[in-house]
């Protein structure tokens, strides 16, 4: 699903919530709105003096903004700290990222979405509830699936758990020529299943291979974020 088609959703739904908003807004007499010409204020200095210009700081990940000029960039700190924690390589959780960041990640738009498709993913890392349920287990079990919109450090420690859950399962004897972390990109997009069907020879499907050619893509990003 591209950027292109969220686009389209999101408008929908920004419409939507501003058309209600719009009609309960009680019409205004024209009795209150004044027809006499105004008068023309006098210039003042201080207001039409040029401001000085100060370079913007970096949006910094706080709970209230980190969605703002979303960028997976932002959460170096957690994804170095989680891979560490997981034992996987960074890169490969930092290029996951920037390959789910096809769609926006307001949380009150996932929320939105999932009403409309309950087995809709959550969360930066775009993990479906069986996935996070299964890797939670002995790891923060009193974490909850919907609390992934608002939590992006959550998002990015399940996904790091569920990468090595998924290296764990890659068959030691393989014919594939694909790397480890390419198997466990396709495993994380395709299923375990899948991932160890290609690291025996099978030739991934057009949906999986374009989700590789994005991680090769992403690859160089991520290890710039990264350093």
């Amino acid at each position: 699903m591209g950027k292109r088609w969220w686009l389209v959703v999101a408008g929908v739904l920004v419409v939507g919530v501003w058309s209600a908003q719009r009609d309960d807004k009680p019409a205004v007499p024209e009795a209150a709105v004044s027809t006499a010409p105004s008068a023309k204020p006098k210039p003042n200095p201080e207001r039409t003096a040029k401001p000085e210009t100060k370079p913007t700081a970096p949006v910094q990940p706080t709970a209230g903004n980190w969605y703002d000029n979303y960028d997976p960039a932002h959460f170096a700190v957690q994804v170095r700290k989680s891979a560490k924690k997981a034992g996987v390589n960074p890169q490969l959780l930092m290029a996951i990222l920037y390959n789910e960041d096809y769609k926006p990640h307001t949380p009150e738009l996932e929320r939105s979405w999932q009403r409309i498709k309950p087995d809709a993913s959550f969360g930066i890392a775009n993990m479906h509830r069986a996935a996070f349920n299964e890797t939670k287990r002995g790891r923060f079990p009193k974490r909850q699936w919907e609390e992934l919109p608002d939590h992006p450090d959550l998002a990015i420690e399940a996904a790091a758990w569920h990468l090595h859950d998924l290296a764990n399962r890659v068959p030691a004897q393989r014919t594939s020529k694909l790397t480890t972390d390419e198997l466990v990109a396709l495993g994380y997009n395709a299923g375990a299943g899948n991932m160890r069907a290609f690291a025996r020879g099978a030739e991934p499907g057009s949906l999986a291979q374009t989700y590789l050619d994005r991680l090769h893509a992403n690859w160089p990003k991520s290890a710039k974020a990264l350093s």
